[in-house]
């Protein structure tokens, strides 16, 4: 009897702690998808994908599973992006892009490696254009740290991996930046690409 006990004690134990790691996994590679998908409508303009529709019931439940199906359940992890606020920051940073892009040209801003864009070269702007470049920078910059944070938080994922998300963003702005663009390496060296 003791036996029969400790076996099911052990076997609770087991179960438990599959749980924990499923939930401690960072899908990095799917959210690399997700970036690149988001850097492309970004860069491009184009309007943002329709929430997809969830089966509903299920979908609170979605992520815990037992034995053999963690490690599948790790590797078919369907990043979400379709939140209503996450829909909303996505617009307002294609939006604003629009704004930017002479400035990128111009070389007076680039994508550094944290994921956010950095004022570079102000020589030669007027006190007026230096204004409205901060502005729209510091606005493009805030949206693109909400957008990280809902991410996370869309995704059930712990806040403190927006650096995580941050060099993901990074790394994908760097590898889609059009010709002429000034982008920072990982070592926070300035290129034009």
């Amino acid at each position: 009897m003791k036996k029969t006990v400790r076996f099911a004690l052990a076997f609770l134990i087991v179960a438990l702690v599959s749980c924990v790691t499923v939930n401690l996994y960072f899908p990095a590679a799917e959210m690399k998808k997700a970036a690149d998908k988001m850097v492309d409508d970004e860069f491009k303009g184009t309007t943002p994908d329709k929430p997809k529709q969830g089966s509903g019931v299920y979908d609170p439940i979605r992520h815990f599973s037992f034995g053999p199906t963690a490690a599948y359940a790790a590797e078919t992890v369907d990043i979400n992006v379709s939140t209503p606020a996450i829909r909303a920051l996505k617009d307002s940073l294609q939006n604003r892009f629009q704004a930017l892009r002479p400035w990128l040209d111009k070389g007076a801003i680039g994508h550094n490696n944290r994921g956010y864009l950095e004022i570079r070269d102000a020589n030669g702007l007027s006190l007026k254009e230096k204004a409205e470049l901060n502005t729209l920078v510091t606005a493009q910059n805030k949206d693109r740290k909400a957008l990280y944070g809902e991410i996370l938080s869309a995704n059930r994922l712990e806040q403190n991996k927006i650096g995580q998300v941050e060099k993901i963003f990074a790394d994908s702005r760097r590898e889609k930046s059009r010709p002429g663009w000034w982008v920072q390496d990982d070592s926070g060296q300035w290129t034009k690409k």
